[in-house]
């Protein structure tokens, strides 16, 4: 699939902002523009970006309803009222149960947590839930990374006097249920400051401002922040804001000190001794939490996440790993199987939506294979599969910057239920409606998606010269991490560059080992998925090339390497 290469252009005021930080900080032109892009316009400015204080998060109590939740929590915990901490069953729901019950154990015993079963109730508030709240006699639930739409589930939980508190940060619907308290920053009449915190993030803010009350010492908080930085990594949101400094300290705190839970799972996905990144939490982490609530219960993700009995967590985290491989291995079948009924579509390679459906596949992997889908047809993507009686249910992925919510909620009419944000959303609807929401959303999309959103694009930082790529730039690129969404890590570009002296084919020919020079400088580095390319430069010919600086150990050596995400060929 051809990729295309967008080079970032700078205004004459951010150009000027690049030049007076090169001046005051001594650093290369190439890495002020890195700092420029960031709003960074002077050197006080960019020491405190690359220092973060959690002196600067924002005061919770600017949320809407914040001191009516904290009002009701004291309440509860001073009258002995038992509480459930109820969650989603990702990443984000149950590091947030875990987040909330780990801290609220240590005011109360009076204590629950309740994950929904992803297959008998579905994402969100359940009746189940609410029943077994009222079963176990709790007279409040802490609602997290779900609610934010459950108007009836409040008022059936109303009618059997069970107080909710909802902690969510999905955009809300036309409605607000009618707790006791909603936090949630995107609500219309919410003033908060920073719009993008994880559903985790914003049961942080409740504990935050929960301590601020009651007199607790903030590190008993910030000791949780590895939770939260587990959240914000796999949920995708932006890495600016108060997410990039919870973040930062989230992982210093994991680095440091992880909980047993936590090592635990490090230790399986053989990372363990290793300095943990948002990659990491991304990649080897994240989908190990997830595989609980995606083939069993995420129930099991937040038991591992809030032990104190290091043989008890170990046994738990050969568990999820257990159900990761099972995972994959259905995410392998339902890929496989999904581009085979696309494959067979005579109409596929002329539409701008892909809608796959099959009642054989498993719910807990239609969002990883919708995701896999856009991969090879990048475009907006849905995939869905059996539910309850004739309803279906999956999971869909957006491209670029379209809106797939938007999309979505353009066919309100035909679905039981769907909620998201931007890039991704669930869904659910009677089977006889499927054709006729596959005609509209085809028909919106085909409407409101722009050329530049059908193909993928590489968003390049900077042009440079293999010089600039030194052990000085590499560590102002450290300086700026961590890295995610609106905190990208800088991609660059360099070109005409033709093999020094070993660039070959690796690994069966599939990936490329670079070894090249601009006749000045030389570097190493990978190109993985591009072993076809390496005749061309065996041949003396040139590449353009995209890709992150890196540093890269092998035999006690350590070298910075070139990790290369696109490579144009170079013809003349």
């Amino acid at each position: 699939m051809e990729i295309n290469w967008h080079i970032k252009e700078r205004t004459p005021e951010e150009e000027a902002a690049a030049q007076r930080l090169a001046t005051e900080l001594d650093i290369s032109p190439v890495a002020a523009r890195i700092l420029a892009d960031r709003g960074l316009r002077t050197g006080a400015e960019a020491r405190a970006y690359i220092r973060p204080s959690l002196d600067s998060l924002h005061d919770p109590f600017l949320m809407r309803d914040m001191g009516a939740a904290v009002d009701r929590l004291c309440r509860a915990i001073d009258n002995k009222e038992r509480i459930m901490v109820y969650g989603d069953y990702d990443v984000d729901g149950t590091t947030a149960v875990a987040l909330m019950y780990s801290f609220l154990r240590t005011q109360t015993d009076n204590l629950v947590y309740y994950i929904p079963d992803r297959y008998t109730e579905g994402y969100g508030i359940s009746t189940k839930g609410i029943d077994t709240a009222q079963e176990k006699g709790c007279t409040l639930v802490i609602a997290l990374d779900c609610g934010i739409k459950a108007v009836d589930k409040i008022a059936y939980a109303n009618e059997k006097g069970i107080d909710f508190i909802i902690c969510d940060h999905h955009t809300p619907g036309d409605v607000i249920p009618e707790a006791v308290a909603v936090l949630n920053m995107k609500r219309a009449d919410c003033q908060y400051p920073f719009k993008e915190l994880s559903g985790c993030g914003v049961g942080f803010k409740l504990v935050q401002a929960y301590a601020q009350r009651r007199g607790i010492d903030m590190q008993e908080v910030y000791r949780l922040l590895p939770l939260l930085a587990m959240s914000i990594a796999s949920d995708i949101v932006p890495v600016t804001g108060e997410n990039r400094i919870l973040a930062f300290y989230g992982l210093r705190a994991l680095n440091a000190q992880p909980s047993v839970g936590i090592q635990a799972i490090m230790q399986v996905a053989g990372i363990e001794g290793k300095t943990i990144t948002i990659s990491d939490l991304v990649y080897k982490i994240g989908p190990r939490i997830n595989a609980a609530g995606r083939i069993k219960s995420g129930a099991e993700a937040v038991r591992l996440l809030i032990t104190n009995d290091a043989e008890a967590a170990l046994r738990f985290a050969h568990e999820i790993d257990s159900y990761n491989q099972d995972r994959r291995d259905y995410d392998s079948k339902t890929t496989d199987e999904a581009l085979a009924q696309l494959e067979k579509d005579p109409m596929n390679p002329s539409k701008f939506t892909t809608v796959v459906f099959s009642p054989e596949w498993h719910k807990g992997v239609v969002g990883i294979a919708a995701s896999r889908l856009t991969e090879t047809y990048y475009r907006p993507t849905i995939v869905l599969t059996a539910g309850d009686e004739d309803i279906i249910s999956g999971s869909a992925r957006s491209v670029s910057d379209f809106d797939i919510y938007t999309a979505i909620d353009s066919c309100r009419d035909l679905l039981t239920n769907f909620g998201g944000h931007k890039f991704a959303a669930g869904l659910s609807m009677h089977k006889a409606d499927l054709p006729e929401f596959k005609r509209r959303f085809e028909e919106y999309v085909a409407a409101h998606i722009t050329p530049e959103q059908q193909v993928p694009t590489l968003e390049v930082e900077a042009e440079v010269e293999l010089s600039d790529m030194n052990w000085k730039m590499y560590k102002i690129l450290q300086c700026l991490e961590p890295f995610g969404p609106g905190n990208e890590r800088p991609l660059f570009l360099c070109r005409n560059l033709i093999n020094n002296r070993n660039t070959r084919a690796v690994s069966d020919g599939r990936h490329l080992h670079l070894d090249l020079t601009d006749c000045v400088v030389a570097m190493d580095g990978i190109a993985f998925g591009q072993g076809d390319k390496a005749g061309h430069l065996q041949n003396g010919k040139s590449i353009d090339v995209c890709f992150y600086l890196e540093e890269n150990s092998y035999r006690g050596r350590t070298t910075l390497q070139m990790n290369a995400q696109d490579i144009k060929l170079v013809e003349s």
